[in-house]
């Protein structure tokens, strides 16, 4: 038997309510660079593109895609090394230019960078 005189709270509305939580102030890479989106082709000893634009402070994604044969690409510089691909496969790297200058990419696959397959980032101000 249900007690009369005890309360039962009473829900206002279905809704949960979350409480709100305070996010992280973006980086100031986050907040002032933009994305560049690149495409290389890596094929017998060259890049194609062999030059990439970007500015300070952008985040640089690029999609690396091998072309007859083996290879990769390898930024020292940014710490960015995507895996040895075979013919048709590519992948995905990003970072953030976060430093200017002009950088060599190249490929580690053998003598591939002695064969001269080398390209240059370009990162401005």
């Amino acid at each position: 038997m249900a007690n009369k005189n005890s309360k039962t709270p009473k829900l206002q509305n279905s809704k949960l309510e979350t409480p709100m939580t305070a996010s992280p102030a973006p980086t100031p890479e986050a907040v002032t660079g933009n994305v560049v989106e690149v495409t290389v082709e890596g094929s017998n000893y060259k890049f194609s593109p062999s030059t990439i634009n970007a500015k300070k402070g952008d985040t640089v994604r690029l999609t690396f895609k091998s072309v007859g044969g083996i290879h990769d690409l390898t930024l020292d510089e940014f710490e960015v090394q995507t895996s040895q691909l075979g013919d048709g496969e590519e992948e995905e790297v990003e970072f953030v230019a976060d430093k200017a200058g002009t950088f060599e990419f190249y490929c580690a696959v053998a003598n591939h960078k002695a064969m001269g397959m080398v390209g240059k980032l370009l990162i401005s101000n």
